[in-house]
């Protein structure tokens, strides 16, 4: 009687190393979106102090234009004057503007310096004029006037 030949069973080991590396890579990647989600949730709000002075703010002559930039894209544009009716000078004034969807869900949030900190502050009782341009605005925003929060104010020393 003749023995068995045993064979020998070569076994491929990239496909394991495709999948281990993918696994990786996605693991990565999940950590890493989570981590940009609650980084920008957590953005500074606005002190107790700035909200109380909310009131002491007042936007007039907001309106919404487009237009089309040097390289022909489309540019939507807010303008209006902020004036500051409180007693302090402030260094800057952060706004998040949120754009919606026909549908009523918000699509798109940017936040903005309507008075810029770099800038002179604005005085008490005085108005300013601003302009807040956005050129990378979802196909699918409702291009209606955006609602604009104010994030953040800073007062001068």
């Amino acid at each position: 009687m003749a023995s068995p030949v045993s064979e020998k069973h070569k076994v491929s080991y990239i496909p394991i190393i495709i999948g281990a590396v993918t696994l990786v890579l996605l693991i990565s990647g999940y950590l890493y979106l989570n981590a940009e989600r609650s980084g920008s949730e957590t953005e500074e709000q606005a002190s107790a102090e700035a909200k109380a002075y909310l009131g002491n703010l007042q936007l007039s002559d907001v309106k919404m234009q487009a237009a089309e930039n040097f390289m022909q894209q489309q540019v939507v544009e807010v303008d209006g004057k902020i004036t500051n009716n409180g007693p302090r000078a402030l260094k800057s004034i952060d706004v998040y503007c949120l754009f919606y969807s026909v549908d009523g869900h918000m699509i798109h949030r940017e936040r903005v310096p309507v008075v810029r900190a770099a800038g002179k502050p604005l005085a008490s009782n005085e108005t300013r004029d601003f302009r807040l341009p956005f050129d990378a605005l979802p196909g699918n925003w409702n291009q209606a006037m955006p609602h604009l929060v104010v994030a953040q104010i800073t007062f001068a020393q």
